[in-house]
């Protein structure tokens, strides 16, 4: 569906807020312009240059350029590159600014740790400082986007109440977490050295049907489909036991829009307080096209077989192997559990999240059930279907 602005939204244009996200094509991207949009925001967006389309989380929300009520406006830009940031920012004049653009994968961070470092640390820096260059620092207000593997899963740094809130040490264990840790603390301070307002949001794991393919949720539910579908055999994973604090996309990225209207900058920790294990996670995957799983074995030797199969839709033979573990797939340096404390953020800003896991599984298996019906269609039409790598 294409936007279109309101009369009474064309009337307020001239003093309508301006908005600046990077990473606008990614999961959090389009959910928080789509927010702002429907907040009465002009928000504009950084992509990469790509040889192929590259907006398709976005695409609804497109306007032709040469509307006159344009509310939604893409520059070309690199976190890398600090003349095209100050030039994006001194064009747009924000009265916000999301930095989520980042190399997020953490397995791939191990893979390419500088370009990791010069995006998600360095690339942050950029953005302050251009702000600061510009002399933007009383209009401008910043969110830089953190993440909860700054805490790196030790339970020596929990609180009193068993959770990581806002005050715990951080210790990272991947090149990801690293330069994330960069961000953060480039962020206070520039906050307390130039009087901005720069906040962090310290962001659990947080998911949705617009998760990338290959983050190991998405990655879940892209399979369950299949496989309730017959077009897969099975998944292979990684740490079974892994725990983590997921929660939904929308939710979080009201929660950022809220941290910048606050009345003072701060740092604030964005979870559920909610911990599960991977292996529960395919549990309720699974349980969504009405397959009952069981696990077998332990360690690299633990298998996931179907025990029961409900839904008239998905028949699936019992006894069937539908999960394996690959060892290529666990870090060097694991993170087994990390659970937040959003006790600040829901006292303070009265933030409730909407989605409870079970919700969050069910939109994410609805979603790739209606695509995989697709790849069914084509088939049975003759036709053959991608096969991606993971």
């Amino acid at each position: 569906m294409v936007y279109r602005p309101s009369t009474n939204e064309q009337r307020t244009k001239i003093t309508m807020k301006v908005a600046l996200i990077t990473g606008i094509t990614g999961q959090d991207g389009s959910y928080l312009a789509e927010l702002l949009l429907e907040k009465g925001y002009m928000v504009h967006g950084i992509k990469r240059r790509s040889s192929l389309f590259n907006t398709n989380r976005i695409d609804h929300l497109y306007q032709d350029p040469h509307d006159p009520d344009q509310r939604l406006k893409l520059h070309y830009g690199d976190l890398t590159d600090a003349m095209n940031l100050t030039r994006i920012i001194q064009e747009c004049q924000p009265d916000e600014i999301y930095n989520l653009g980042a190399m997020s994968h953490v397995a791939v961070s191990f893979d390419t740790p500088e370009y990791v470092g010069n995006v998600d640390g360095l690339g942050t820096l950029r953005i302050l400082e251009a702000v600061r260059i510009l002399g933007l620092e009383k209009k401008t207000r910043i969110y830089q986007a953190s993440t909860s593997e700054l805490y790196g899963g030790m339970p020596e740094n929990k609180n009193s109440r068993g959770f990581y809130d806002e005050s715990s040490p951080f210790y990272p264990r991947s090149p990801y977490g690293v330069a994330k840790i960069y961000g953060f603390w480039i962020t206070k301070n520039y906050r307390e050295a130039y009087n901005m307002f720069a906040c962090n949001g310290i962001l659990f794991n947080h998911e949705s049907p617009r998760r990338g393919e290959t983050f190991v949720t998405r990655k879940i539910t892209r399979a369950v489909a299949k496989i309730a579908l017959g077009l897969q055999e099975k998944v292979f994973l990684g740490n079974l036991e892994a725990k983590r604090d997921w929660g939904h996309a929308k939710d979080y990225v009201r929660m950022m829009w809220m941290i910048l209207q606050a009345d003072k900058p701060e740092d604030w920790v964005i979870a559920t307080g909610v911990t599960t294990t991977v292996r529960d996670f395919v549990r309720m995957a699974f349980s969504e096209v009405g397959i009952d799983v069981e696990f077998k074995g332990e360690g690299v030797d633990e298998k996931a077989y179907v025990r029961a199969c409900n839904h008239k839709g998905f028949q699936v033979a019992i006894g069937k192997e539908v999960l394996s573990v690959d060892p290529s797939y666990f870090r060097p340096t694991e993170v087994d559990l990390l659970i937040g404390d959003p006790s600040k953020a829901k006292n303070k800003l009265g933030w409730v999240p909407e989605y409870d896991l079970a919700s969050l599984v069910k939109d994410m298996i609805e979603g790739d059930v209606e695509i995989m019906k697709k790849d069914v269609v084509l088939l049975k039409a003759g036709h053959e279907i991608l096969k991606q790598l993971e």
